[in-house]
């Protein structure tokens, strides 16, 4: 049985063990939560690429002792010539203004390859950012580590190698035929058979990475603004114009991440904060309200964790916000006053409201499933948590979409490039529309409380439409019905939805969920599928990290990951 890792220093949790080992080796030496889940989010590129890489995005929550929690959003926007003319040229379907039909081949952006390479890969910057803000707040006699102590770890598992995790293995086998074809991945990322076809690695089998080594070398010697306004960004512009993506130097050299203001939402005993636009953080956090509402309204009680009611209230306000955050989140320059904006932010932030969260509770019944399905986004990414001796703690998120994103690797970087343009539409006048300059709606939204009694959690998880669920369930567990961090994450979940290329929108339950619950789920009205697996990959990799007011830290990760817990 595993246990939630205890202690009274530093804590960090990884969805690999050895990124979480990179984290705490940066808390041993001196750095911060905020150094220290730099060199997690370098090592995690390396040792988990099928999930994440710096060819992608990412989104931060520090909270600082004393200061209130701050954003950092590091997603990239659409390349400039990024247009549905770009795509209509390459035989891509742009719609009729009027009719909505094709008028070319083919309805979306392709999934794969260089024509899906169309944002800017904007992790890079959040890496930026949220050091320049740990200098900005850190004691002035401390000296920040140097990138090269922060990449470190990163750089030799590159160099040396890793074992290619089980995860990586059957993910590569399932996107064998796409991928294989894909500029640079085969040589990347894949072995040979002995009639010379291309195959996965084998679990286990040693992983080299020498370009990417060398381009975190070059990161940590010339600085992180090299990857957009220095040698590393023209090498990878003018391999990315070679291969046929829309993405230019231009858009590189205009790319710096943003300083935001978090959304957040008031329970009963604490303050929960997540990003606003355009994640999907209003999500996590009108679930998480909603579920208040109701525990009040029908007197859901501590002991009733993982009951059908429980799961029941959380599934029908999954399903009112999700509804709403489809009527509502996309580029944040689509929303009245932009990302940073104060009126931007309130366009959000109402229907965090206590009078709207009362409104939205009144319509779910407790007694009968809402009908559904709605068309949910698709996402593979990390979650990880760190916490430091002296009260920072961040809670932190990277992704590249897709499992292996757009599969091209660039030659001489070794960076394989995220497909998160797949989130816009070419259909013209819709909420997610392609445009240059546009960001893409992200499943990706990392989680932040802050305790009445002064305990701070950072929690989060990968999973795509499961993020906010996960999430959910994780935080109703811990803050409502008193389980452990590490029980809350273990305990069987659910999923409503499709997630990982699934095609079925029905209520998911892990097996362990099987009998009773199954069964008191479909009276009321849901259509329930229970997974073969105990501990099933479809409910995501969720972790968590607490720091309590009397220095007591605790951390913990999900068995359904290769994840770890380290503490100092």
């Amino acid at each position: 049985m595993m246990h939630t890792r205890r202690g009274f220093g530093g804590a960090c949790a990884a969805p690999h063990h050895l990124a979480a080992e990179a984290g705490r080796d940066i808390l041993r030496d001196g750095g911060n939560a905020i150094e220290a889940m730099v060199a997690m989010a370098a090592t995690i590129a390396v040792v988990y690429p099928h999930m994440n890489g710096i060819g992608g995005d990412g989104f931060w929550l520090i909270k600082r002792p004393g200061l209130a929690p701050i954003a950092i959003d590091a997603c990239g926007p659409a390349a400039a010539l990024a247009s549905r003319e770009f795509y209509a040229a390459q035989g891509y379907g742009v719609a009729d203004d009027e009719t909505g039909a094709p008028l070319v081949n083919g309805d979306s952006i392709p999934t794969r390859g260089p024509l899906s390479a169309l944002t800017v890969a904007g992790t890079i910057g959040g890496w930026q950012e949220a050091l320049a803000f740990s200098a900005d707040t850190s004691d002035a006699e401390r000296a920040p580590l140097p990138l090269a102590t922060l990449l470190r770890q990163a750089i030799r598992h590159a160099n040396d190698g890793v074992a290619v995790s089980a995860s990586q293995q059957a993910l590569s086998e399932k996107h064998l035929a796409v991928l294989s074809r894909q500029p640079g991945f085969a040589q990347r990322y894949l072995g040979q058979s002995e009639s010379g076809e291309p195959m996965a690695l084998e679990e286990g089998a040693r992983l080299r990475q020498p370009a990417l080594a060398m381009t975190l070398a070059r990161l940590a010697d010339a600085g992180l603004d090299d990857f957009y306004r220095g040698e590393l960004a023209a090498h990878m512009a003018q391999e990315l114009q070679s291969a046929g993506s829309p993405l230019r130097l231009e858009d590189l050299n205009g790319y710096r991440a943003q300083r935001v203001t978090p959304l957040k939402v008031r329970l009963r005993d604490s303050e929960v904060y997540n990003l606003p636009a355009p994640t999907q953080g209003l999500a996590t956090l009108m679930i998480l309200g909603l579920y208040d509402e109701l525990s009040a309204r029908h007197g859901i009680s501590e002991a009733e964790g993982n009951t059908p009611r429980h799961l029941h209230a959380l599934i029908e306000a999954t399903k009112r916000a999700f509804l709403v955050r489809d009527s509502l989140i996309t580029s944040p320059e689509c929303l009245e006053g932009g990302l940073s904006g104060e009126s931007g932010i309130a366009t959000q932030q109402v229907h965090l409201s206590q009078d709207a969260l009362t409104q939205q509770a009144a319509m779910i019944d407790m007694q009968a499933a809402l009908e559904w399905p709605h068309e949910p986004a698709e996402g593979d990414t990390i979650w990880m948590g760190a916490t430091d001796s002296e009260g920072t703690t961040v809670s932190f998120i990277q992704s590249v979409y897709w499992e292996f994103g757009s599969g091209m690797v660039l030659p001489s970087s070794g960076v394989m490039w995220q497909n998160r343009g797949l989130a816009f539409d070419l259909a013209p006048a819709r909420l997610r529309s392609l445009a240059p300059g546009r960001k893409p709606f992200h499943t990706l939204n990392p989680s932040l409380a802050c305790f009445d009694d002064g305990r701070v959690m950072a929690f989060g998880t990968m999973g795509g439409e499961g993020q906010p669920q996960t999430q959910a369930a994780v935080f109703t567990r811990i803050a409502r019905h008193g389980m452990s961090l590490q029980a809350a994450i273990s305990a069987p979940r659910w999923l409503l939805g499709r997630t990982w290329g699934d095609v079925s929108t029905s209520l998911k339950l892990e097996s362990r969920l099987e009998g009773d619950v199954a069964e008191a789920l479909r009276e009321l009205g849901h259509e329930v599928e229970v997974l073969e697996d105990a501990y099933s990959d479809t409910l995501g990799h969720a972790g968590a990290v607490m720091r309590h007011p009397d220095g007591q830290v605790e951390a913990a990760h999900d068995p359904r990951s290769d994840g770890g817990a380290a503490l100092t």
